[in-house]
C-alpha cells in the first residue's frame, strides 16, 4: 500500500452518511459527556446548599427529583444512541465490504488472486474471508469510537476550564499522565502494528486451510491422510495462538497501563487537596472538592480513551495496508493505480438497504443484460491477440483468427499449446496483453464485461454448481418458463438423467456439484448456457467426459433441429482433440506453444498431415 495519512481515510469514510453521523455524534457527546457532566453540578449545589455557602435554596428532594430527572434523560439518549450507532456502524461496514467486492470482481476471472506488492503470495477463498470478516469491523469500530474520543475532548476541555478556575495548581497536576501515555504510545507503536499483522496474517491462513480442507474431504479420505492434515491444523492453529496472545497481551499491557496512571494522577490530586486541607491552606468549600473530584474523572477518562484510541489507531492502519494490498492487486492497471486503492475503498457508493431510516430504494435491474435484445452475432473478428502468463513465457503469441454466425470453430492442439488461455484472454477472463476483438466489426474495448449473456456464455473445463437444487443452478436468478428448461435439457441430451433423479429439478447437487458425474456436470452446465440463448458458446472441451454416442446426440442436436432452435443461431468455439467434433468443425485451428500452427477444415488438415 502506498502510504496514506490514515485520518483523511476516516474521516471520508465518517461522512459517507452525513445525517447519521451527526446523529451519532450529538447523541452520544450526550450520553459521555453532558448527562454525566451535570449531576456534578447537582451534587455542588447540593453541598454547598448544606454548609450554606449558596443562595440557592432548594431542598434535599428537590436535588434528587433532578438527579433522577437527568439519569432518565441520559438512559432515554442511550436507547436513541445505541440504535442509531447501530446504523452507524453497519452502513460503514458495509461500504467498506461493497468496495472490497466490487474491486475483487473487476479483476480477470481466471487470474489468480495475490497481494499487491508479492506477485507469488496468492490468497485462496478462504483466506479472503477474513479479510471480509475482521478488517471492516475493526475500521468501523475506529470510526465510531473517534467520535467519542472527540465528544470526550470536548467536555474534557471544558472539565479544565472549570477546575482552573477552582486551583490552577491541582489541575495542571492532571497534564502529567497525558505526556506519560503519550510516550508510551510513540514507543509501543511499531510493536502494536507488528503484532496486529502477524496476528491477522495467522488468522488469514487457517481460514484458508479450513476452506480447502474442507472443499478436498473426499481427497483426504481417499488417500489416508487425516492425520497429517489435522496435524498441519493443529500446527497453524497454535502458531495462529502465539501471535494473538501476544497481540492481545500487549494491548491488555498499554490499556491496564493508560488506565492506572490516570489514576495515579487521580491519586496525586487528591493528595495535594488532602495535604493543603490539613495544613490550612486550601479554601475549596466542600461542594467545589466534590465538584472537582467528580469532574476530575472526565479528564482522566478521556487521557486514558485517548491513548486507547491511538493505539486502536496503529491496528486500524494494518487493516487498511491489508485491504488495500488485496483489492489494488486486483484492478492496478496503468489508469488505476496502486496509491488510489486506499481511497477507493472508502469511495462512496449507493446502498441497498430495505426500511432503513424509512427508506426503501429501488434495486438496480440485475437481470436487464437478459432482457435487452442484442445484435445477432455475424462475424467475430481477432487480430494479434497476445498474453503471458506471469512469471513465465507460456501464453498465447499474436493470435488471428475470424468466426462466422452458426459456425462451429475447434481449437485443437497438444497440452500445454494454449488453447484454454486463448478462450479465456478472448472472453477477457485473463487481461490481454495485445491485440483487437472485433464483434461485427466493432471493437470491444472491455471484453469481461462485454462478452456476458446474453452475447455469450462460457463453460470451462471443470463447471462450477453450487450447494443447490438443480433448477437454481441452470436458472441462477433467470426467470424462465418450464418449457424452456425442458428445451434447454433436451438439448443438452440431460433430460433422461434429470428423470432419473428422484426429485428431478429440484435435485441437491451438493457442493460443487459433488453428486453428479463428470458427464452430468458438464451436461448441466451446457444446459445452464443453453437456455439464456447466447450468441456465442464458447465450450472448453466439454466433451471430455461424455461418451462418443452422447457427444454425438450433443452437437446433432444443437445444430440440426432448427424447429427447436427457431430464429436461434449459435455460434460456437471450443477446444477438442477428439476427432468426431474435429470431422464436424466448420473451421479447425491448431495451436501449438501459444500460436497458430495451421487452420482449415479436417479434410484441408489431414492431406497436409496425415497422422
Amino acid at each position: 500500500m502506498n502510504p496514506s495519512p490514515i485520518w483523511p481515510l476516516l474521516w471520508r469514510l465518517a461522512c459517507y452518511t452525513p445525517k447519521l453521523a451527526l446523529a451519532d455524534a450529538g447523541l452520544w457527546l450526550l450520553i459521555s459527556g453532558v448527562f454525566p457532566a451535570i449531576p456534578g453540578l447537582i451534587i455542588q449545589g447540593f453541598f454547598d446548599a448544606l454548609t450554606e455557602t449558596t443562595p440557592l435554596s432548594l431542598s434535599p428532594l428537590a436535588f434528587l427529583g433532578l438527579l433522577v430527572a437527568t439519569s432518565v434523560g441520559e438512559i432515554a439518549a442511550i436507547c436513541a444512541g445505541q440504535w442509531v450507532r447501530t446504523q452507524y456502524r453497519f452502513n460503514l461496514r458495509s461500504l467498506l465490504r461493497n468496495n472490497l467486492l466490487e474491486r475483487l470482481l473487476q479483476q480477470p476471472g481466471a487470474q489468480p488472486l495475490t497481494l499487491a506488492g508479492s506477485q507469488h503470495q496468492t490468497v485462496s477463498p478462504g483466506e479472503v474471508i477474513a479479510y471480509f470478516r475482521e478488517d471492516p469491523e475493526l475500521i468501523e469500530q475506529t470510526v465510531a469510537r473517534t467520535a467519542d474520543v472527540v465528544g470526550q475532548g470536548l467536555v474534557a476541555m471544558g472539565a479544565i476550564a472549570l477546575l482552573l478556575s477552582i486551583n490552577v495548581q491541582i489541575t495542571l497536576t492532571v497534564f502529567l499522565p497525558l505526556a506519560i501515555i503519550s510516550v508510551a504510545v510513540q514507543q509501543a507503536r511499531q510493536k502494536i502494528k507488528q503484532y496486529r499483522q502477524a496476528s491477522r496474517q495467522a488468522t488469514q491462513a487457517v481460514t484458508g486451510f479450513l476452506g480447502e480442507m474442507f472443499a478436498s474431504v473426499q481427497v483426504i479420505k481417499a488417500t489416508h491422510t487425516e492425520e497429517p492434515v489435522l496435524h498441519y491444523l493443529q500446527q497453524i492453529n497454535t502458531e495462529r495462538q502465539h501471535h494473538m496472545v501476544k497481540d492481545q497481551l500487549l494491548s491488555t499491557v498499554l490499556n491496564s497501563s493508560f488506565e492506572n496512571l490516570t489514576n495515579l494522577g487521580l491519586g496525586l490530586i487528591l493528595l495535594q487537596i488532602a495535604t493543603a486541607r490539613t495544613s490550612g491552606t486550601e479554601t475549596l468549600s466542600v461542594g467545589d472538592f466534590a465538584l472537582f473530584v467528580y469532574y476530575l474523572t472526565f479528564v482522566t477518562v478521556f487521557f486514558r480513551g485517548l491513548g486507547q484510541h491511538l493505539a486502536l489507531v496503529k491496528q486500524t492502519e494494518v487493516s487498511f495496508e491489508r485491504l488495500s494490498a488485496l483489492q489494488s492487486q486486483a484492478t492496478t492497471t496503468e489508469h488505476s493505480p496502486q496509491s488510489s486503492s486506499a481511497l477507493a475503498l472508502v469511495a462512496h457508493k449507493p446502498l441497498y438497504f430495505p426500511k432503513l431510516l424509512g427508506r426503501q430504494p429501488p434495486l438496480p435491474p440485475v437481470e436487464q443484460s437478459y432482457q435487452t435484445p442484442q445484435a445477432h452475432l455475424e462475424t467475430l473478428t481477432v487480430v494479434d491477440l497476445s498474453y503471458r502468463h506471469p512469471h513465465s513465457e507460456k501464453g498465447i503469441e499474436a493470435i488471428s483468427f475470424s468466426l462466422r454466425r452458426s459456425s462451429l470453430t475447434v481449437i485443437t492442439g497438444p497440452t500445454g499449446s494454449g488453447k484454454t488461455t486463448l478462450l479465456r484472454v478472448l472472453l477477457g477472463l485473463l487481461p490481454r496483453k495485445a491485440g483487437i476483438i472485433y464483434w461485427n466489426g466493432q471493437p470491444v474495448e472491455d471484453p469481461a464485461s462485454f462478452f456476458q449473456p446474453s452475447r455469450s456464455a462460457y463453460t470451462p473445463q471443470v463447471p462450477h454448481l453450487f450447494s443447490d437444487t438443480l433448477r437454481n443452478n441452470l436458472l441462477l436468478g433467470l426467470e424462465k418458463y418450464d418449457t424452456d428448461l425442458q428445451t434447454a435439457l433436451y438439448r443438452s441430451v440431460f433430460e433422461q438423467d434429470v428423470v432419473a433423479m428422484p426429485t428431478g429439478l429440484e435435485t441437491l447437487v451438493g457442493t460443487r456439484g459433488v453428486r453428479l458425474s463428470g458427464g452430468q456436470l458438464q451436461r448441466a452446465a451446457a444446459a445452464r448456457m443453453l437456455i439464456r440463448q447466447p450468441e456465442l458458446l464458447v465450450f472448453d472441451d466439454l466433451s471430455s467426459a461424455l461418451d462418443v454416442e452422447t457427444e454425438q446426440q450433443l452437437w446433432e442436436r444443437l445444430f440440426e433441429d432448427e424447429q427447436l432452435l427457431g430464429d436461434w443461431r449459435p455460434t460456437c468455439l471450443i477446444t477438442s482433440n477428439r476427432p468426431s467434433v474435429l470431422r464436424r468443425a466448420d473451421h479447425i485451428i491448431v495451436l501449438n506453444e501459444g500460436r497458430i500452427e495451421a487452420c482449415g477444415r479436417f479434410d484441408e488438415l489431414s492431406r497436409l498431415n496425415p497422422d
